[in-house]
């Protein structure tokens, strides 16, 4: 179906969803924020509920993203986030290849986890200088075994392994005890305050899958050992600053993945806005068009140049990080002021910029993210359809209890798009 004389803005509030805190008098971060111009746009459309992944799924942000484009990916499908962020971060990565997200993280004398992001903001140089120590000095049983570490973004580390001989396995567990690798997609565990680095483990009984998760091993052992003596670390203590201990690894991934382009799929011309690795590797993926638009935090830009994109676009991607990290670190009245401020300089902007009578806007999220959890849940997320031709379903406010009454009803993540298109065409 021809979808070309439809115009949307797809935002994606990352972790928006959440549950009542008691920082917020029993209020989510959503219904507790004074958001003006969120509560004119969802009086503007029609609300409901969705479950990006699945029923009893906690699902990682790459699978939840894939899931709310349009990709329902059964487990067996996946390539694994390990592989999404080396595509996104441009490391050279083939099939047969082994791919690990990571984090750095920072480990007591007992080798017990006590920061699972160490610190969360690391400098470049110091991220950098430890993964080229780590590339050059690890020695694995396999001699030709070759590895690339690459940080990202503040905690976050892509690993790539290769052995020449032999096309490694992605049927291993993860060492990050905070996530279940379930056939390639992580879901989040509940966390408790004593946790270890796991031992990576084969999934299945091959020789391969043993091979692999030894070699993860080898490089876990020693990782801990080259960092413990790294004068970057020393230098790290001397300044008060976390310990990169060592890298949690989650996520292995070892095949390209085989997915339709986004434009065949919804037959519309798709581009987006993105700042993490794993957008940019499902932007990759799916040849979907990334348009630069500043740092995390530059909403009014990024705002902009959403608008400008329909000039030449008829839909666009726009994810914003902000939200999940606040909910990760239990910061309820942050989360909340996070969202205020989303409204003001991103949404204000937006409509400032957009002719609503021509440009639906849809937001939702890609999972909920609860300040009382510190991680991903199942809970379903709102999501708004809106446009001055919408008929509004007497819904006022974008939050997880209107959400329930909407007229959308709950749908899954990979409905969104598709049950918005109909909706849309429906009333133009």
């Amino acid at each position: 179906m021809d979808n070309s004389n439809v115009h949307m803005i797809y935002v994606l509030l990352d972790g928006i969803g959440d549950l009542p805190h008691p920082d917020l008098n029993g209020k989510t971060p959503l219904e507790a924020a004074k958001t003006p111009i969120l509560d004119k746009i969802a009086s503007n459309g029609v609300i409901g509920e969705v479950i990006s992944v699945g029923k009893g799924i906690a699902p990682e942000s790459d699978i939840a993203v894939f899931n709310m484009l349009g990709y329902k990916f059964e487990h067996a499908d996946y390539a694994g986030r390990g592989v999404i962020e080396a595509i996104g971060v441009g490391i050279d990565f083939k099939d047969g290849d082994l791919a690990l997200r990571g984090n750095f993280s920072t480990l007591n004398e007992e080798e017990v986890i006590i920061d699972r992001r160490a610190g969360r903001q690391i400098e470049k140089e110091d991220a950098d200088g430890i993964a080229k120590e780590l590339e050059e000095k690890i020695k694995f049983s396999d001699p030709d075994t070759k590895i690339v570490v690459a940080p990202t973004i503040g905690h976050r580390v892509t690993v790539r392994i290769r052995t020449p001989s032999q096309k490694l396995s992605s049927r291993i567990t993860n060492t990050d005890p905070a996530y279940s690798n379930i056939g390639g997609m992580g879901i989040a565990k509940a966390v408790s305050d004593f946790l270890k680095i796991e031992k990576c483990l084969p999934l299945d009984d091959t020789e391969n899958s043993k091979f692999t998760a030894n070699l993860v091993n080898e490089f876990s052992e020693q990782a801990i050992k080259i960092m413990k003596k790294s004068e970057i670390n020393k230098k790290r203590q001397e300044q008060n600053k976390k310990q990169l201990s060592c890298i949690l690894l989650r996520d292995a991934g070892n095949k390209y993945p085989d997915v339709s382009p986004i434009n065949e799929k919804h037959k519309m011309k798709f581009s987006c806005i993105v700042d993490m690795p794993v957008e940019l590797g499902i932007s990759e993926v799916l040849k979907m068009k990334a348009f630069e638009a500043g740092g995390l935090t530059d909403y009014e830009e990024k705002a902009k140049v959403a608008a400008k994109a329909m000039e030449t676009q008829n839909a666009i991607y726009i994810h914003l990080k902000g939200p999940d990290e606040f909910g990760h670190d239990g910061d309820a009245i942050g989360k909340m002021k996070n969202i205020e401020e989303i409204d003001q300089r991103f949404f204000k902007t937006l409509v400032e910029n957009i002719d609503l009578s021509k440009v639906v806007i849809i937001i939702s999220a890609d999972h909920s993210t609860p300040c009382i959890n510190k991680g991903h849940s199942d809970d379903p997320v709102p999501m708004v359809v809106s446009a001055d031709f919408i008929k509004n379903d007497g819904t006022t406010r974008m939050t997880e209890e209107q959400a329930k009454k909407g007229s959308i009803g709950l749908l899954q993540g990979a409905e969104v798009i598709t049950k918005s298109l109909e909706l849309i065409r429906s009333q133009i």
